[in-house]
């Protein structure tokens, strides 16, 4: 979702906010596997707090892409509300992951 709305940024963006919108969404999905496949459930814990902080850099992109005037809040309005979606599932695995530590 994060690809397709930051295509639609101004091509003087590709370096700036279009790269770093796209790689933080990218890095939430990264560390959540890397963590996964981790040995020990502390590894995983800090990975996902890496996820945690990847999605509130994507969500801090998507609302300087607005206030820039680059997209509209109808058009970043389904990327908030799954971000908050991700971030309900992370701490739900979070807290799941620490009452097993």
């Amino acid at each position: 979702m994060v690809y397709r709305l930051s295509a639609r940024f101004p091509s003087e963006e590709k370096f700036g906010l279009t790269s770093q919108i796209r790689r933080a969404a990218v890095s939430i999905a990264a560390n959540i596997a890397e963590g996964a496949e981790r040995t020990g459930t502390r590894e995983f814990l800090q990975f996902l707090g890496i996820a945690s902080g990847s999605l509130a850099e994507t969500e801090t992109f998507l609302i300087l892409a607005e206030r820039l005037g680059l997209v509209t809040e109808e058009q970043t309005s389904p990327h908030q509300a799954q971000a908050t979606d991700v971030g309900r599932m992370l701490n739900g695995l979070k807290r799941s992951l620490r009452s097993k530590a």
